[in-house]
């Protein structure tokens, strides 16, 4: 054969004994050889496992340990849907002449904060939350915290 030429198949050409292979022992050496190679496998992995047997558990737990942390955390950090807005009374508030301001200091007493801690959130002085107090009081004609607030639920100001 030339350098320059290709070889092709030309079955014409092949011997007899070569066009017609016994297909039944190949396809049986076939399955033999894989069917041995997945024993040895098996056995390479039982042996594996039995050499690393507390690797083994340890990977289990962790495995399982880290399913846990997923599903509590997607449980407990899931976005919930935002709570129904508290509109308020607003004829109760213009019946008793509260400014926004006052309500919203007549809110965060509602939420348990201090003078301080509400002077903080709103962004003005202690003692103009003082002052808004003393002015919420005299309005719901309360003489303490609580009062004003049970007034302010009665009226449908606060939730």
């Amino acid at each position: 054969m030339s350098a320059g030429r290709r070889w092709r198949y030309d079955a014409a050409a092949m011997p007899r004994a070569a066009r017609h292979l016994p297909w039944k022992p190949v396809l049986l050496y076939g399955g033999l050889l894989a069917a041995g190679t997945l024993l040895l496998r098996w056995l390479d992995y039982q042996r594996l496992v039995r050499s690393h047997a507390g690797l083994v558990w340890d990977g289990l737990l962790a495995a399982g340990f880290l399913a846990l942390g997923i599903w509590l955390g997607v449980r407990l950090l899931a976005r919930r849907a935002p709570a129904a807005v508290f509109e308020g009374n607003a004829q109760a508030q213009a019946a008793l002449g509260i400014s926004d301001r006052e309500l919203a200091v007549l809110a965060e007493i509602a939420a348990g904060h201090s003078n301080k801690e509400i002077a903080a959130r709103l962004h003005v002085s202690p003692n103009t939350v003082k002052t808004h107090v003393a002015n919420l009081f005299g309005k719901l004609g309360a003489r303490r915290r609580t009062d004003a607030l049970r007034r302010a639920r009665e009226l449908g100001l606060v939730p």
